[in-house]
């Protein structure tokens, strides 16, 4: 099926090619130009084909691997991008700022951001979190799929009532070093908690709407409004299970029967529902591509959102609404860390850390 397709810059909050890379691929960055086939949704062919301007690039680890094996697995997938930025440095460029970003952007490359997918790869160390920050990390997921030590998950156990004291600590730190906090996977006592301490705008990396499917990774409206309120962005995802009530509710009756099809325009109902809930410039996007088997009809890998935009073009969206949804929203939310990023790794800064 042939799709309309509107071209907008991509500035994506979530892409999991680093772990694919592990799993796949033994961490090879080679043939990842067309060169030779590969099943990811993830290339430089389709990234030029989607319009992808911008990547937050995730570096996750299953929560089944613990404590330093975490963090060696972290370091692995940081690795992995910076080697695959050296290896196509005329498509890939490693930013750390939005400023370096838009730059790269400007100059017709990728601009390649580093996310650190679950707070569990710290191992109980901010000494860790600074490490990860001065290799190029922007932001961290305080949970993945599992409650930390310190941080309750939004599909796991409770045990914490949100954030501990420690927890606490480890959302002030980020601030102060410039790592955006990342609501992403987390609880919404989590959120509350983290909104509560956070003094810098956040972001949700990739996560959609609760009120239009109450799956435990979506967000209620009052979450996605305190985001906003606070100057953050929340980034909607395309996980089909996420979209749509009917492909949760197969996927948890154990994926037996005919699959339900969930298609573009019901993750333009998310962003439109987020868009109603957080403003303009409140709504992003972080599809989640090499994070799941599968994707909606019409987004099936990264080559997919002027596909997006252009069903949000026909209900309505001017080119400047579709601008800040595609990469002016998250880069402002860099931006306003970017500051205390720069002076924490000694880059030089407009104003003094802590001021």
């Amino acid at each position: 099926m042939q799709h309309e397709r509107f071209e907008i810059p991509v500035f994506d909050g979530h892409n999991d090619l680093p772990w694919t890379a592990r799993t796949e691929r033994g961490y090879s960055v080679e043939g990842l130009d067309g060169s030779e086939p590969t099943p990811l949704h993830t290339d430089i062919p389709k990234l030029r084909e989607g319009g992808v301007a911008g990547q937050f690039w995730s570096v996750w680890v299953d929560s089944k691997i613990e404590g330093a094996a975490a963090v060696r697995s972290t370091l692995e997938q940081i690795d992995f991008v910076h080697r695959m930025a050296a290896r196509y440095p005329e498509t890939f460029e490693l930013a750390t700022t939005a400023e370096t970003a838009r730059r790269a952007i400007e100059a017709g490359r990728i601009a390649s951001m580093i996310g650190v997918e679950g707070g569990g790869q710290i191992d109980n160390s901010l000494a860790v979190l600074r490490e990860y920050a001065r290799l190029g990390a922007r932001y961290m997921t305080l949970t993945w799929t599992s409650t930390s030590d310190w941080a309750d998950s939004a599909t796991d156990e409770a045990r914490h009532g949100g954030l501990t004291e420690f927890g606490r600590e480890v959302v002030a730190e980020m601030n102060r070093i410039g790592m955006l906090v990342d609501l992403a996977h987390v609880s919404v006592a989590t959120a509350d908690a983290a909104l509560d301490t956070s003094t810098r705008p956040t972001l949700v990396s990739h996560s959609s709407a609760a009120a239009l499917n109450p799956h435990p990774r979506n967000m209620p409206d009052r979450i996605i409004r305190r985001v906003a309120d606070g100057g953050g962005v929340y980034m909607v995802t395309f996980v089909p299970s996420f979209l749509t009530v009917e492909r949760r509710e197969w996927v948890n009756a154990g994926e037996t029967g005919p699959k339900p099809p969930v298609t573009v325009a019901d993750a333009a109902d998310h962003v439109e529902h987020v868009r109603n809930v957080a403003g303009i410039d409140g709504v992003g996007l972080g599809g989640d591509y090499d994070g799941t088997d599968d994707m909606p009809e019409g987004l099936d890998d990264v080559s997919g959102y002027p596909v997006l935009f252009a069903e949000l073009a026909r209900r309505g969206w001017t080119e400047s609404e579709l601008r800040k949804l595609g990469t002016e929203n998250v880069l402002r939310v860099i931006a306003a860390s970017d500051d205390d990023y720069l002076g924490f790794t000694g880059a030089g800064a407009s104003r003094p850390v802590g001021a």
